[in-house]
């Protein structure tokens, strides 16, 4: 806890995590011929949802709902409203198109297993307690967002043809933000870890346990690769797209850690509330966007989010975050 903000950071850079990413972005920037069949990386993709989901069910059955239900609130509250202060600020002093302002709202109000991962990572690593049942507050807001994201984009897209179908909207964003992968895992393996406690974690641990830090470390391998290839499409992102992918998400988590201190969650998990706030999806929201609204370029939200904020948050934003965690507990 009394790490200065350089041996914070320096702590981070050189982490697993972090340098297998690294590692993956090397190899596309040098043109390896390193690739991960698709098969593997939605399997690694699963076995990470699923583990996290299930500890985090776990926890909250150890914890208590009592305990829980306050925190997952002020969750959920703030996941649906990051894409409504998001919005106005692309469309208006980006100057984006409403319906690509609405699909990165999306993307911004969503969040990120993985950085939450890398986050959990971190706060081991610098020997921070935090509240194991954090994980219900990614399930709780990964869909809100997505939601609120496409409804925006239907309503706007409504006006500018002179048509409005809000039913089929909705209907089919609740669908896209709630039967999608990342969220049915997130959700089931929960309420399966809750129904199961103690003894189901006992279990399974050394399934969902020994193996999950080598399986995270191939994960973010890809996602380095993956990052990689969207460097290019940065120019045609804009500046102003750039600064928002980096300060937007510093905003939010400022935001996030100031709610988490609020409701009396500890360093740790104000840490954890603050890294939520500041990520922003790459599974689920691009499939929704895809899907609900395909007039919206991915160039724009997959470049912001991916290319840019996730590389941040992973390399500077988690130290930062703590930081700000530790000033609103008055923590030196």
């Amino acid at each position: 806890m009394n790490l200065d903000l350089l041996g914070i950071l320096g702590a981070n850079l050189l982490s697993p995590a972090v340098l297998f990413f690294v590692l993956g972005c090397v190899a596309t920037l040098v043109r390896s011929d390193l690739k991960f069949p698709e098969p593997l990386y939605t399997a690694l993709t699963i076995y990470l949802l699923t583990a996290i989901g299930f500890k985090g069910g776990a926890a909250i059955a150890d914890a208590g709902i009592g305990r829980v239900w306050l925190p997952a609130a002020a969750a959920l509250l703030l996941g649906t409203l990051i894409p409504l202060w998001a919005y106005p600020i692309l469309r208006w002093a980006g100057r984006l198109r409403p319906v690509d302002a609405a699909a990165i709202a999306a993307h911004y109000g969503s969040v990120s297993a993985v950085t939450y991962i890398a986050a959990t990572n971190f706060l081991r690593q610098s020997g921070i307690a935090f509240e194991e049942y954090c994980a219900a507050f990614l399930a709780v807001m990964e869909s809100p967002a997505i939601v609120v994201g496409v409804l925006l984009g239907r309503i706007l897209a409504s006006h500018e043809t002179g048509t409005a179908d809000l039913r089929s909207a909705l209907r089919q964003s609740l669908h896209d933000a709630l039967a999608g992968r990342s969220v049915l895992l997130l959700v089931g393996a929960m309420l399966i870890g809750y129904l199961s406690g103690k003894r189901g974690m006992e279990a399974t641990s050394a399934f969902f346990v020994a193996p999950f830090q080598g399986i995270l470390a191939l994960f973010l391998l890809e996602m380095g690769m993956v990052a990689a290839r969207r460097f290019g499409d940065l120019r045609q992102a804009g500046s102003f797209l750039l600064v928002f992918a980096t300060a937007f998400p510093v905003a939010n988590g400022f935001i996030g850690a100031a709610i988490g201190w609020g409701i009396g969650l500890s360093v740790g998990g104000t840490t954890l509330f603050a890294v939520l706030a500041a990520s922003a999806s790459y599974i689920a929201a691009p499939a929704a966007m895809r899907l609900a609204l395909p007039e919206a370029n991915p160039t724009l939200y997959l470049t912001s989010s991916l290319a840019v904020t996730f590389p941040f948050n992973l390399t500077l934003g988690l130290p930062l975050y703590a930081l700000m965690a530790r000033w609103w507990h008055g923590t030196p």
